[in-house]
């Protein structure tokens, strides 16, 4: 994440820190960004396989953060990079239950919703979002990948508790 890809209404005045501890999922890195205070304008995962495979995290915050020696390079190039999975960001908390595409693009930062393999989400589809949205982080803009749903509705294609693959066998 460069200061030059920030979202909307972000000045690159913040600061943008690399962390790594070594969480092994998304769902422990996610559970540690939640419980931050104060809380970061954006913060985003990357998975990356040095020192070994883990997830990294890019905060925008004026806050400092530390890490461990090796794992900061790992931390450091992840938020570099050009795209992550964006956990927090403005308007995160704002996106609670049944919206249309266009309530979502008005209440956030998400610069637009696609529905995954058909391009973009007409703006008058709803978007069920069980209290769940994980856009991701592309080349400046925040994406929410969409998949389609029940009664013509959309749901966001990373799930709280997805299916694991191959569950019954």
């Amino acid at each position: 994440m460069r200061a030059s890809d920030l979202p909307g209404g972000v000045t690159a005045a913040a600061r943008i820190v690399g962390v790594s501890l070594g969480h092994r999922t998304l769902a422990e890195a996610d559970h540690w960004i939640q419980e931050l205070a104060p809380a970061p304008v954006l913060a985003c995962t990357h998975l990356v396989p040095a020192p070994f495979p883990h997830v990294a995290i890019s905060l925008l915050t004026p806050a400092t953060f530390d890490t461990e020696p090796e794992l900061r390079v790992a931390a450091d190039l992840a938020a570099a990079g050009p795209a992550g999975r964006a956990v927090r960001f403005p308007g995160s908390s704002r996106l609670i239950g049944a919206l249309t595409v266009s309530e979502i693009l008005q209440r956030s930062s998400i610069a637009r919703v696609e529905v995954l393999g058909s391009g973009p989400a007409d703006p008058a589809t709803i978007v069920e979002t069980d209290d769940f949205v994980r856009p991701q982080f592309r080349s400046g803009e925040l994406v929410l990948v969409t998949t389609p749903a029940a009664g013509g509705r959309l749901v966001p294609f990373e799930r709280r508790d997805p299916t694991p693959c191959c569950a019954s066998h």
